[in-house]
């Protein structure tokens, strides 16, 4: 056979593999049932759109059919594993706003707020200050670990500076509103497990030595670890950071839990949802994909813990989802904490604190949740 029909005849051998393969494909896609969730991806996928004359018209329709068939392509979590193993080999160190750092920690993307974002987060404070005068105020954000850990990332990964953002919120609140140092209460103990190494929040270590922090400006004495049962609820934790990543072939995490010795009274009431229960943790979660949800049973608009603390006194928690797993913690030292996640609450948060009388206030995000969800400003409505 001559040189140019062994090329003819392998171009015909590809295009029937290629042909085989789009059908093979096709037949899957058509035969597979669409999803609702994606385990792996710790996220809602998107459902078949409605086609409308409308929607056609306005390429609403053609744009979600996109995104759906996206979603619902067969074997997409077997693709994606591929893709990022690929990528892997070949140096890229980065995916979906997310590196993969020294020792396999994945850290997410920082990027630094402008003046008119600090400006405006810090007026929202300032101006819900000025409406609910009498309650302490304590404003906390938490550095991520792209701030504690920026020896681990990728060289010249562009990570925005977040102990500045932090000095220049602390700097827009003044000196009438407290104001955490947790950046250097968790940097003397950077060797420690702070963060999960899959997820983006902090583990109950790294929530510990921020309480500490806490219990200092509120003239607080904080409680020993020796007070506390430190249980191992799970060592299979792979988080958002894992999900959103792709990155695959990484050790899991462990969440630990730190159960006072001495028991005592805890009522947890699920506001919104008529649901009460007994305990700080819903260990149920810890069989799910979320299992950092095994803190206060995940995010809700509104919780009301109540306890056997004697004295009455009242704390306001206005926060994003690091603070599940400090408010564990605090239940040591107050009455009663009223717990917003602002959201997904809709009524006035000014009116909350004139009804309920609290002593004390605590606004604790992360730096990336204040900076990137605009739910802070809410707080004067």
């Amino acid at each position: 056979m001559s040189l140019q029909g062994r090329d003819a005849k392998l171009r015909s051998i590809t295009a029937l593999a290629l042909l085989v393969f789009v059908g093979a494909m096709a037949a899957a896609n058509l035969l597979t049932p669409d999803r609702s969730f994606s385990e792996s991806e710790n996220r809602v996928l998107e459902s078949l759109p409605a086609l409308t004359l409308r929607s056609f018209l306005s390429g609403t329709f053609a744009a979600d059919y996109e995104d759906y068939a996206t979603d619902q392509f067969a074997l997409r979590d077997v693709w994606i594993g591929l893709k990022t193993d690929t990528d892997r080999l070949m140096g890229k160190r980065d995916s979906n706003g997310v590196y993969l750092g020294e020792d396999n920690v994945l850290i997410q993307h920082f990027e630094a707020p402008t003046n008119e974002e600090i400006a405006g987060r810090a007026s929202a404070i300032r101006s819900f200050n000025r409406a609910t005068p009498g309650l302490r105020k304590y404003v906390m954000l938490v550095p991520t670990a792209a701030a504690l850990h920026r020896d681990k990332l990728p060289a010249f990964a562009p990570v925005g500076d977040e102990r500045a953002a932090l000095n220049r919120v602390r700097e827009a609140l003044g000196p009438g509103i407290p104001f955490v140092d947790v950046y250097s209460a968790l940097d003397a103990e950077r060797e420690a497990y702070l963060y999960y190494r899959t997820d983006h929040h902090w583990t109950t270590k790294g929530a510990y030595f921020a309480y500490r922090a806490l219990c200092d400006l509120m003239g607080i004495t904080p409680k020993d670890e020796e007070a506390f049962d430190i249980r191992q609820a799970t060592d299979t934790f792979y988080g958002s950071l894992h999900s959103k990543s792709g990155f695959r072939h990484l050790p899991p995490d462990r969440i630990d839990l730190y159960v006072p010795r001495e028991e005592s009274f805890i009522q947890v009431k699920y506001v919104d949802e008529g649901l009460t229960a007994d305990t700080l943790y819903a260990l149920d979660q810890l069989s799910k994909k979320d299992k950092y949800a095994v803190f206060l049973n995940g995010n809700h608009a509104l919780l009301r813990i109540a306890t056997a603390v004697p004295g009455g006194k009242k704390l306001l928690v206005v926060k994003d989802s690091y603070a599940n797993s400090l408010i564990p913690f605090l239940t040591e030292h107050f009455a009663e904490i009223d717990v917003v996640d602002l959201r997904y609450y809709g009524e006035s948060l000014t009116s909350l604190v004139q009804e309920r009388h609290y002593d004390d206030m605590l606004i604790l995000y992360n730096t990336n949740t204040f900076f990137a969800d605009p739910s802070i400003m809410n707080l004067t409505e």
